[in-house]
């Protein structure tokens, strides 16, 4: 996808944006079926431009105006993200509404299969990566969204029973396959959900794939980044989510290749809980309910990339991952003393 420069220059000066009068460089920097970034550079001045494709459907225009409201509603937190730096809701200049953030100069997990050094020879280095994932959800979950003009972006009231209701109903329109562990895992979430919860801002993806790190060490947490299912529910989720595949051992060799990323040296999923914990303020002893309902949660939403697969080997490698997931939950489900 090309940008038209000229009208893209153009709306950057009437928009005040730094650089003006400077000529504008524009640099692809990746980009699928949802979103496409780039990289803009005025003079001495740099920022994100991140919109949906021409192909992306028609509403990745509201999400990706949702997903301004939260960095802008991030900026003066103490939660690291990209600066706020302007957005575009007319169509018209660029054939999709899209919205510029500051440029992060550090590195995402997701740039190689091995972390960059020194933490790919020092694996006693590893351990402050984690926590530090878990610190940037612990601050997202602080955050005032009421108080930030986030009120309208969900519905925490009755929460828990519109995730069980919503993904079961899912689930039942893409069915091709019994998953051996469903009906175990919903009964048991529909029976066990938390009494109470503090509501807070979520990210909704939160994993490893979802963050940038600052160059060098100690590990330092740059910026959360993709928004597109941030809302307001129940955080705790998130971290769940981060936790579900934590290796049982990360010392163990088999960790090295346990995800898309290399966990050797990782501190164990108890001690990056805690950690959350204790930055948080929330506790955590209901966290089988949230592992529980991540697991059984991801596995319907990759089933359906697996439904889709036709002739896609990276959609076909879903199979097997869903039919572990949907056990792992169904097994943790009925060992868990929680309630």
């Amino acid at each position: 996808m090309t940008l038209d420069i000229t009208r893209l220059s153009t709306w950057l000066d009437e928009a005040d944006i730094p650089g003006k009068g400077e000529p504008t460089d524009i640099q692809f920097l990746s980009g699928g079926t949802q979103n496409v970034i780039y990289r803009i550079t005025r003079g001495e001045h740099e920022c994100v431009l991140r919109m949906p494709p021409p192909g992306a459907p028609a509403d990745r225009d509201n999400g990706i105006l949702r997903e301004w409201r939260i960095i802008e509603a991030l900026d003066g937190t103490d939660v690291p993200h990209t600066k706020a730096v302007g957005v575009c809701s007319d169509p018209k200049v660029l054939g999709r509404p899209f919205y510029l953030m500051g440029f992060v100069d550090g590195w995402s997990p997701m740039d190689s299969r091995h972390w960059p050094e020194p933490f790919n020879s020092d694996h006693s280095l590893r351990p402050a990566l984690a926590y530090q994932l878990a610190e940037g959800i612990a601050l997202l979950s602080q955050v005032d969204w009421q108080a930030r003009g986030l009120s309208d972006l969900g519905r925490p009231d009755g929460y828990h029973d519109r995730q069980v209701a919503r993904w079961t109903g899912f689930y039942d329109r893409i069915k091709a396959r019994e998953l051996d562990g469903l009906a175990v895992a919903t009964e048991w979430l529909r029976t066990h959900r938390p009494l109470d919860f503090i509501p807070g801002l979520m990210h909704g993806d939160y994993q490893f794939a979802n963050v940038m790190y600052r160059h060098g060490a100690p590990a330092t947490l740059a910026a959360i980044v993709d928004w597109e299912m941030g809302t307001v529910g129940d955080p705790k989720l998130d971290l769940a989510w981060m936790v579900q595949g934590w290796p049982v051992d990360t010392g163990a060799p088999e960790a090295a290749e346990s995800g898309y990323v290399d966990m050797q040296g990782m501190p164990s999923q108890d001690q990056v809980v805690a950690h959350y914990a204790e930055v948080s303020g929330r506790q955590v002893d209901d966290v089988d309910y949230y592992l529980v309902l991540a697991k059984w949660k991801l596995a319907i939403v990759l089933e359906q990339g697996f439904q889709r697969a036709g002739d896609d080997e990276k959609l076909l490698a879903f199979g097997p991952v869903v039919a572990d997931l949907m056990r792992s939950a169904a097994e943790l489900a009925e060992a868990s003393d929680y309630r």
